[in-house]
């Protein structure tokens, strides 16, 4: 347990500077970009501006040639397997089934949170080894009496009451749950999430093989009619999980846990110390700390959840902005024992360093843009490594990714067009991961703050699926939730009584 106790975080006590439980803040680094600029200006004094531009854009013609060549992998083998492991995924569903637990933490989630529990409630798996532990973390609203509710109606579910400034954030939350529990998995959902009925089944499956630490489930976007960004994410999602996530498995055997629908195995998750509080994106942290321990992380295409989409440009920055700080947070602080880690490849180590850099590279293509420009107007030399036309290598990448996602989701032809958006939604990843943001500037993040609740764009009415120009993937993915979505319209037409919170 050596390499396990090295990567134990410290443990949050609740009563940290700001003294809340959202206090958990994107962290930034102000003077990086100060040095970069600092730099470039420097090179430019002593060697020139032309053959300064010169080597930085043959630098950064290799360093996307790399992507352009990790891209078009992943793309590749999502063609050639996605779609027969998608109609070849029922193996083993009625064998093992161990003790669960299933966590979800609730922060002012009211709207959702009945949805979320029917979900929960109608899931398979043997009812005498299934836990369900949700958190309610400090709400103000009635989350905490709906969840209460529910808890009086079945034995399965217990109901944390965290008080207002217990600390920690979504990790915070889920620690705490773990003293309840004595279970072999514990799989995490979010609270604006419904898995399908058969996802625990389809990732305990995979802990039958004790190098297996954690296990991730895809997810589907539910309400990709409602705004064009929300049909953004839908594409971007089919190309995350289905292509992205998909090829980093068949490829180097290297996918990642994710935030929400996701299994960890609990002797695992106690050796490393839970998750870590000191971070907003706990789910990569926990993801590197997994894989330098020695144990491995799976990927189930056939286990999905369905969750909710940012329906507008500035929740999109805000989520955005999030899971890039705390991406590079993860890059900073687990580089070093990436690369001397005796558990990875040298392969491994490379595909690890290019997955947390991964939110570095929109700062890196503003710069290559950049250069392209300056060029254009007879500024700069041409790039001293020229493998490719570095505009090709910026854009084809992703563009194959987002494309085959569209082919192996069975989206609509026309559909297609929606790859557009990706432009002036790409310009908005560009801004936010170069964005410098004061740590004590705005309002704490917290789990479920960034999904349309907040800004009150939902409405249950508008979940059904339309399929306008979304196609037969996104339709599909709302038949399969038809029955989950009727027991939560039931739970609702009764009365909610408040009942005695436990301390």
């Amino acid at each position: 347990m050596a390499d396990a106790e090295a990567l134990v975080p410290e443990r949050s006590s609740g009563t940290a500077a700001g003294g809340g439980a959202h206090d958990v803040r994107p962290e930034g680094r102000r003077w990086m970009l100060l040095a970069y600029v600092v730099a470039v200006v420097a090179a430019a004094a002593v060697f020139g501006i032309d053959p300064t531009l010169g080597v930085l854009s043959g630098l950064l013609n290799v360093l996307f040639a790399a992507y352009f060549c990790r891209h078009l992998a992943f793309a590749i083998a999502a063609a050639r397997w996605a779609e027969p492991d998608l109609l070849a995924a029922d193996v083993d569903l009625d064998g093992w089934a161990p003790p669960l637990a299933v966590f979800v933490g609730c922060k002012n989630e009211e709207l959702v949170v009945d949805g979320m529990v029917a979900a929960l409630l109608a899931l398979d798996y043997p009812r005498d080894k299934l836990t369900l532990v949700v958190v309610d973390d400090g709400s103000d609203d009635g989350t905490g009496a709906r969840l209460d509710a529910w808890a009086a109606r079945d034995s399965r579910l217990r109901v944390l009451h965290r008080p207002p400034g217990a600390g920690g954030g979504k990790s915070g939350a889920l620690n705490d749950a773990l003293d309840l529990v004595d279970a072999t998995i514990v799989v995490v959902f979010d609270a604006d999430h419904e898995p399908d009925p058969t996802a625990l089944r389809r990732v305990v499956r995979h802990f039958r093989d004790p190098s297996v630490g954690a296990v991730m489930g895809r997810c589907v976007i539910r309400n990709g009619t409602e705004s064009t960004m929300a049909t953004t994410v839908f594409v971007d999602f089919l190309s995350g999980y289905l292509v992205n996530e998909y090829g980093r498995q068949a490829v180097f055997e290297l996918p990642a846990y994710g935030g929400a629908n996701c299994a960890v195995r609990m002797t695992t998750l106690r050796a490393l110390g839970g998750w870590n509080p000191h971070t907003v994106t706990e789910d990569t942290d926990l993801t590197l700390r997994v894989l330098l321990a020695g144990q491995r992380v799976r990927y189930d295409l056939s286990a999905v959840d369905y969750e909710e989409a940012v329906v507008s440009a500035r929740r999109f920055w805000t989520q955005r902005y999030r899971w890039a700080r705390g991406h590079q947070k993860c890059f900073r602080d687990y580089w070093r024992p990436a690369l001397r880690s005796p558990h990875l490849t040298l392969t491994e180590k490379v595909e690890t360093l290019m997955f947390l850099c991964v939110y570095h590279l929109p700062v890196l293509t503003g710069l290559g843009l950049l250069t392209t420009v300056l060029r254009a107007f007879g500024i700069g030399d041409l790039p001293v490594v020229g493998l490719l036309p570095l505009s090709m290598l910026l854009f084809v990448g992703p563009l194959a990714e987002l494309s085959v996602g569209l082919l192996v989701g069975r989206v609509e032809r026309r559909s297609a067009w929606r790859l557009i958006y990706f432009l002036p939604t790409f310009a908005l990843s560009i801004w936010s991961t170069t964005r410098i943001r004061r740590r004590d500037a705005g309002p704490a993040l917290h789990v479920g703050e960034d999904h349309p609740i907040r800004v009150g764009l939902h409405a249950r009415g508008r979940r059904t699926a339309a399929g306008r120009g979304i196609g037969t993937a996104y339709r599909a993915a709302a038949g399969r939730r038809t029955a989950v979505l009727r027991a939560a319209d039931r739970a609702e037409s009764r009365p909610v009584t408040e009942t005695p919170r436990s301390p």
